[in-house]
């Protein structure tokens, strides 16, 4: 899982909402098969922006509550909270490059 750490409901408001770091987060399951296909891409960034950006990852089936609190329908969505709050987000598979915009977009934000 290279630099992307698991989180629950127990680690999220340590790991995401208090972080000084903008953090980028993956909701995914084991069942699910594009969430397999991002996972990579998803190492490959955590890797890219180390020290710039936090990345995480949470597991829906374990941490439905954090799903239903953040309206997490569909899976993976990837989204990038900034001080607690989501600041950018995209549902469904998509290239790298579409992440590494996210990415620079919210980063100019904060």
């Amino acid at each position: 899982m290279g630099n992307t750490k698991p989180v629950d409901i127990k680690s999220w408001q340590t790991e995401v909402i208090e972080s000084q770091l903008p953090v980028f987060v993956d909701f995914w399951a084991e069942w699910c098969g594009p969430c397999r296909m991002v996972s990579p891409v998803v190492d490959e960034l955590a890797n890219d922006y180390q020290g710039k950006v936090n990345f995480v990852k949470v597991n829906v089936d374990q941490a439905n509550e954090l799903a239903s609190k953040y309206n997490i329908f569909s899976i993976p969505t990837l989204a990038i909270f900034n001080k607690g709050k989501i600041v950018a987000q995209q549902v469904g598979a998509a290239s790298k490059e579409s992440y590494k915009n996210m990415i620079e977009k919210a980063l100019a934000q904060v």
